[in-house]
């Protein structure tokens, strides 16, 4: 039995390069990393395992360690009992996914950080939950309540309770294979628009009631349905939202960023931990909007935004850090929340503090637990009204001051700092980086995206383009799994087409091929989380629908669609299609969680617009052509750059393309058929302010994403082999014939569900004319 060591005595933690992990390297617990001494452990010594899995961003998670974790009584039960495992969720999102899975099936759907799942020596799931308090409270268990309960049944009952994981594990594994692929198109492309208008808030933006997370992913998809359709509904969810966002709470006024999400209905109270990858989303969606609307405040919120994120997220190496936390001198939101008086010991002068104070809604009886978080509930116009100045003199107040401001706010205690640098992460802050200095022409991003993206590859890269998933302190460990790999891609090809920097594009195209290598399954299609040599788990997870992030296979096929358009490769065409296709049946449903799988159907639909920069030696007119190529709002384009004539280029599409007289010239293309070249950049806004105008017009056929079909046809030997096969196969739990009947009078077998994907139970009558047709013509 493991023997509770002191404070004063470190435990296995001790040795890893996660802050999450560490933090908990001081726990009287015996806590293990997760790895082959831990599992190794269990089974000889046949114990249960108690695996704690979270983040050091995470709130609750701080909680739950300073009630249990710290506490010896309680440690002593953990170790008396199970070998104890602790996991960051952000290096391990394979685990994480897996068990989540496990908890969100034992919990009604319920599930989140920490969370706390009980497992057999084979890591099958006995128990799960997330936090749990020390002691039988609020209706829910103590923790030292479950320990023991757990623990003594293990010692009493492990037959039965191995039986129990085992089906249960059984069952989590069924649920999890992916469903028969079906066509998807612009049919669920309008139903997701569709679905967002239903829950869309149109008092304070968003999708859905309190909590809200910002939806940068679903507010992209939206704005490119708004380029097509011009329907002002559209815009509205998308610029009401933003909006939203920026004025409350969420958005740190005084130094940049946005929070995790907010609580409450409004956007005033956020959940104060900041994350990467929120910051690099919702960056890169501010600036589309600011493309699209021309407004200025969204370029301003991705300027300070990006700006914080190169300040304060930016490794010496140049990677991005992963995190900030909630809490500073364990009091959550402490570090951000002003009063006036504090605002006044800042700023000398009372009318610029009045001012300052009036403008972010700070004020003495404070908008929540009697401080005030900054925000702008009221327009500029309307304050500098009520102050009786101009808006000019506010806004000149608010310029001088909010330095001040944020200087002040330096000097106290910070929020943890999570130094770790996740590829993944860092895929989506350099495709950002790059895409707003493209835009932006802002030489700073695009130094900070290259820069970053050169520590990626030469950091966290292995031989033969294989990654690692994370760096600390000079170590780069943990095999990378397909969302690194897919946003590392991404990210490639964003820096591509922002700098010209051909290296970039071969980085991905070597990405991509090692997407599918490694990551497709040939059988169902679709990407699994991890690599075909991972470490072996109790199942393989992938995962369609996108959550906080967009999903891996979301982002793997979106990368490899854009490559497909660059390089005319139909491998990465065909499975970006079959990625996308493998979800069919989800995306029918639920519509609106896929939309960075929408967009990659879109694109493939549509087709991209083809854009060719080409140049002479020291040609300014190259300049001013990109320039104004840069600042259109082209939602599906690849750029292919050739400024100096005499460096050779593999680009297909700038094959032939040449300066004309000259004088710099951009191509504007589709399936490589090119219009006149342009040389005015006067001429470049109108070329590209709706070039791809393939609106689904009335009484037209909706197109839909579909693979080519198995030669020959079906026939009723054939069907009949098929389903016995299926009836006899070792993973079906329960083989059952009456899922399966006769086709009519045709004498083929077929599901009760459907024939061939074509689902006419349904009563669409699509799918019946589609059946129809397939049976006529063999």
């Amino acid at each position: 039995m493991s023997k509770t060591t002191s404070d004063s005595q470190p435990n296995r933690l001790i040795h890893e390069t996660s802050p999450y992990l560490l933090q908990h390297a001081h726990n009287p617990v015996d806590w293990y990393p997760w790895g082959k001494e831990a599992l190794k452990q269990a089974k000889e010594n046949n114990k249960p395992i108690l695996l704690s899995v979270g983040y050091s961003a995470c709130h609750w998670c701080h909680v739950m360690e300073r009630e249990s974790f710290e506490n010896n009584a309680i440690a002593d039960l953990m170790n008396r009992y199970f070998i104890n495992i602790k996991v960051d969720r952000e290096e391990r999102p394979d685990i994480d996914e897996i068990y989540m899975q496990a908890t969100t099936a034992m919990n009604q759907g319920h599930g989140g950080w920490p969370m706390t799942v009980f497992l057999t020596p084979d890591q099958e799931p006995i128990f799960a939950g997330t936090y749990f308090p020390p002691t039988d409270k609020w209706g829910r268990p103590g923790f030292g309540s479950i320990v023991t309960n757990i623990g003594e049944a293990w010692t009493k009952d492990q037959s039965n309770i191995v039986q129990q994981a085992e089906r249960f594990t059984s069952r989590l594994r069924s649920a999890l294979q992916p469903a028969s692929a079906l066509a998807v198109g612009e049919a669920d492309i309008e139903n997701a628009v569709k679905q967002f208008a239903h829950d869309f808030d149109a008092r304070y933006g968003g999708f859905g009631r309190a909590p809200k997370f910002p939806p940068a992913t679903s507010l992209s998809f939206l704005l490119r349905q708004y380029h097509w359709s011009r329907q002002d509904k559209i815009l509205t969810m998308v610029t009401k939202t933003l909006d939203g966002m920026a004025t409350g709470g969420m958005y740190d006024h005084i130094g940049g960023g946005f929070a995790r999400y907010s609580t409450d209905d409004e956007w005033l109270v956020p959940h104060f931990e900041k994350m990467l990858y929120d910051n690099a989303l919702l960056a890169r969606t501010y600036v589309e909007a600011f493309q699209v609307t021309g407004l200025k405040r969204y370029r301003q919120v991705a300027t300070e935004t990006l700006d914080y994120i190169l300040r304060e997220m930016t490794a010496p190496e140049a990677g991005f850090y992963s995190a900030t936390d909630a809490d500073s001198e364990g009091v959550e939101g402490k570090f951000f929340v002003w009063a006036p008086e504090q605002i006044r010991e800042v700023v000398t002068d009372e009318e610029d503090a009045t001012r300052f104070c009036a403008y972010f809604d700070i004020t003495e009886a404070g908008n929540w637990e009697q401080t005030s978080i900054p925000r702008t509930p009221k327009s500029l116009e309307t304050v500098a009204q009520e102050l009786g100045c101009s808006p000019e003199e506010l806004q000149n107040t608010i310029d001088r001051v909010r330095p001040l401001v944020y200087q002040a706010r330096l000097k106290r205690i910070p929020p943890g700092l999570d130094d770790k640098i996740i590829t993944a992460w860092n895929g989506m802050m350099i495709g950002t980086m790059a895409e707003a200095g493209r835009v932006f022409n802002h030489q700073p991003y695009l130094d900070g995206a290259v820069r970053a993206a050169d520590f990626l590859l030469a950091t966290l890269s292995r031989p033969a383009s294989h990654l690692w998933r994370t760096y600390r302190n000079g170590k780069a460990h943990l095999n990378a799994c397909l969302e690194d790999y897919a946003y590392a891609a991404e990210a490639m090809l964003d820096v591509y087409e922002a700098t010209g920097l051909e290296r970039f594009l071969h980085q991905a195209v070597s990405l991509a091929e090692r997407i599918v290598e490694d990551f497709e399954d040939r059988e169902h299609g679709g990407f699994f989380t991890t690599a075909i040599d991972h470490e072996t788990l109790i199942l393989r997870g992938r995962e369609g629908a996108d959550g906080a992030t967009p999903s891996g296979n979301a982002v793997a096929a979106w990368a490899l669609a854009r490559l497909s358009f660059h390089f005319d490769r139909e491998d990465f065409r065909t499975a970006a299609t079959n990625a996308v296709r493998a979800y069919g049946q989800q995306i029918g449903q639920v519509s609106r969680g896929f939309p960075k799988s929408l967009m990659v159907v879109d694109l493939l639909l549509r087709g991209p617009l083809e854009l060719a920069l080409v140049s002479s030696t020291d040609d300014k007119t190259y300049e001013q052509l990109r320039t104004a190529v840069n600042s259109c709002f082209v939602p599906y384009r690849i750029v292919a750059y050739r400024q100096d004539p005499d460096v050779e280029t593999s680009h297909p599409l700038l094959t032939g393309k040449t300066p004309v007289n000259g004088q710099a010239a951009l191509y504007v293309c589709k399936n490589f058929a090119c219009q006149a070249p342009i040389t005015d950049p006067e001429a470049v806004p109108r070329a590209l302010e709706h070039p791809q105008a393939t609106t689904p017009q009335p009484g037209k056929t909706p197109q839909a994403l579909t693979t080519q079909g198995l030669p020959g046809h079906a026939t009723p030997q054939g069907t009949g082999t098929y389903v016995a096969n299926i009836l006899a196969s070792a993973r079906i739990t329960r083989p059952s014939s009456h899922g399966y009947t006769s086709l009519g009078s045709t004498g083929l077998t077929t599901s009760r569900i459907g024939f061939g994907g074509y689902r006419i139970s349904l009563g669409i009558d699509d799918h019946r004319k589609a059946l129809e047709k397939s049976l006529q013509e063999g």
